[in-house]
């Protein structure tokens, strides 16, 4: 008997996810299924199931591994700058614009898995180390606002920008972000 084409993978977890991330930036996230992940990846329909349990564990752990690569983006980014806040925010668009799969999942909580706890480490370490970046970055702050407030209208600006830029309402431009965001 034949094996069929794809189906043995070195790593059948990441096959999936990188089949859910290509799928998502296809046809979007809420319009994707296990049977379509499966089949794209390859593998029996039952796999994803194996897996992730259900559809909400899959993109739980898609968004997941989107804010881990994301997160350690951004750090690698901040660690080897003079301006980290800038940094952060180019990474980011950055990420999201090379991963528009992953980043169309991250934030829709209402596709995830609320008690997924691998997604919380991995999201709440994103909002936590922005919040450091603009706490540590003079005049980062306003007056009278908290770094969490500074934070959220940073977080705002980058990822509109990623955002519009992912859906083409504006042009993929790095010398648009680099204008953006400095200033």
């Amino acid at each position: 008997m034949a094996e069929r084409s794809g189906y043995h993978h070195g790593d059948l977890r990441r096959a999936l996810l990188e089949a859910a991330a290509a799928e998502i930036f296809e046809v979007g996230p809420s319009a994707i299924s296990l049977r379509s992940i499966a089949r794209r990846a390859g593998v029996s329909h039952a796999a994803p199931a194996h897996h992730f349990g259900d559809r909400a564990g899959l993109l739980s752990a898609v968004a997941a591994e989107g804010f881990r690569r994301m997160n350690e983006t951004m750090e690698s980014a901040a660690s080897g700058s003079d301006e980290p806040l800038n940094a952060i925010g180019r990474a980011y668009v950055a990420f999201a614009r090379a991963n528009p799969g992953e980043f169309a999942v991250m934030f829709r909580p209402e596709l995830l898995d609320p008690d997924d706890e691998v997604l919380a480490e991995h999201s709440g370490w994103s909002f936590a180390r922005l919040t450091d970046a603009i706490a540590s970055t003079p005049g980062a702050v306003c007056d009278g606002e908290t770094p969490e407030v500074a934070a959220a209208r940073a977080w705002s600006l980058v990822h509109g920008l990623a955002t519009l830029m992912i859906n083409g309402s504006l042009p993929d431009d790095d010398d648009l972000v680099d204008q953006v965001l400095s200033g």
